[in-house]
């Protein structure tokens, strides 16, 4: 029996990466989950992200530190700069510089070290928050960049980046969701939640969120603070 190729799936304990772990194991892979602590002022998020790698049974689950918040000038990472708490035009302050770049670098630095040509990111660029690391223009060029610059790549080996969410809205991707079982009461989508996880029902994420639950006729099941 032929063994199932490897994939990475970058798993933040979000809705959409919880997701996205889910569909990869659907189209066959063995799951290596990774998540990163980047400093973000989110930290409960990897304790989530820690519970749906567990519930999904991935062969191996790793949490990577980097310190983001080193560098600052997002409000996830430096708590001077107030999480936007209305919807603003342009580019908003939860923006992390070179946060995917960071993050898909990684993911293939492990996928490479295992064997794994499939790397998985759930962004979406339907309902994102403006986020210009979330556009598939910026993967297909991480992607060209990952087989240029790699030992596995330029022996032969093509590495494929799947965006499974990327033109879904927020009601269809808890809708797929649902239909492959994800426990969405174990995710964590605010920017700034408490240390008991509870969303304060008013970032960009949790708005986002909020609405897609009602638009795709599911009880959310979100712990909110007010």
């Amino acid at each position: 029996m032929s063994k199932k190729p490897k994939a990475v799936i970058l798993i933040s304990g979000g809705l959409d990466s919880a997701t996205t772990l889910a569909i990869a194991q659907e189209q066959g892979y063995e799951c290596y989950a990774l998540s990163i602590d980047y400093g973000q002022r989110h930290r409960i998020e990897l304790k989530a992200a820690r519970q749906i790698a567990k519930s999904f049974g991935v062969t191996e689950h790793k949490t990577i530190h980097v310190g983001l918040d080193e560098l600052g000038g997002s409000a996830l990472t430096d708590k001077t700069i107030a999480v936007p708490e209305s919807p603003k035009e342009g580019i908003p302050a939860t923006y992390v510089p070179a946060r995917n770049t960071i993050f898909l670098s990684l993911a293939l630095g492990w996928a490479e070290v295992i064997g794994a040509r499939a790397l998985f990111i759930g962004v979406t660029a339907v309902d994102y928050s403006g986020y210009p690391d979330c556009r598939e223009t910026f993967i297909h060029a991480f992607e060209k960049a990952a087989n240029l610059g790699t030992k596995a790549g330029a022996e032969g080996g093509a590495f494929q980046i799947h965006t499974p969410l990327v033109t879904l809205s927020k009601a269809a991707i808890i809708q797929q969701g649902i239909r492959l079982g994800v426990d969405y009461g174990l995710t964590v989508s605010c920017y700034q939640s408490d240390e008991e996880g509870r969303a304060c029902g008013v970032c960009d994420s949790c708005r986002f969120r909020m609405q897609g639950f009602q638009e795709a006729g599911v009880a959310d099941p979100t712990h909110y603070r007010k």
